[in-house]
């Protein structure tokens, strides 16, 4: 049984379960949602997700919803590779650096928060790109500065391969991308990142090799 993931080849949070399925070397098809054309407001997906977001992961009739719970799902249903550390503080101090983008970076700048700071309070394009900085550059230089105190011997956030902690912050620095944020600030986050594209499951997973990519 092969899972299906619902999502958007844009969408940060779908391109963390690609990233992650990938990891784990698990097959899954792919539906799109298009958020451009407001396919997350339809009576049929609201249907599926009520808050009109992706992305949403079927598997075996289960839809399940919100992609830092689907992660721990897809670690508890696939044990192996790990995702996390076994250490339990090690384990803790990753779930922390992924919160950091998980939950005080990427949720106030997705696609209903920016379109609520440019249209509805009135900001434009401009207000919108720089609630964006302001926020990227924000969690990238706290994860940073978490990230560079601990002692690494590969490139990796933590151990000899990626887990997590890379999962969240790839899509993150897409995005930072895509608003013009100057990363040069981040050497420590800029190596995570230049290994992690220099493996195949990240560049399966990356938003231009999406089937719905424009």
């Amino acid at each position: 049984m092969k899972p299906v993931l619902y999502g958007y080849w844009r969408s940060g949070a779908a391109y963390r379960l690609r990233i992650a399925l990938n990891l784990k070397s698990v097959e899954y098809d792919q539906v799109a949602i298009n958020l451009k054309t407001g396919e997350q407001k339809s009576d049929a997906w609201l249907a599926m997700q009520p808050q009109g977001l992706v992305p949403v992961l079927e598997y075996g009739g289960a839809k399940l919803m919100q992609s830092p719970a689907i992660l721990e799902w897809i670690e508890e249903t696939w044990p192996q590779p790990a995702l996390l550390p076994s250490d339990p503080i090690e384990r803790c101090r990753v779930r922390a650096w992924a919160a950091v983008i998980g939950c005080d970076t990427h949720p106030v700048q997705n696609l209903r928060i920016l379109k609520a700071i440019g249209d509805d309070l009135g900001q434009g394009p401009a207000g919108m790109k720089a609630w964006a900085h302001r926020w990227t550059r924000d969690g990238l230089t706290a994860l940073e500065t978490l990230v560079a105190a601990q002692p690494r011997s590969t490139p990796f956030l933590h151990g000899e391969a990626p887990g997590m902690a890379e999962i969240y912050l790839l899509p993150q620095l897409v995005n930072a991308r895509r608003w013009e944020v100057d990363l040069s600030a981040f050497p420590t986050l800029m190596a995570a990142e230049a290994a992690c594209l220099a493996l195949p499951e990240f560049q399966r997973a990356a938003p231009e090799n999406q089937p719905d990519a424009e």
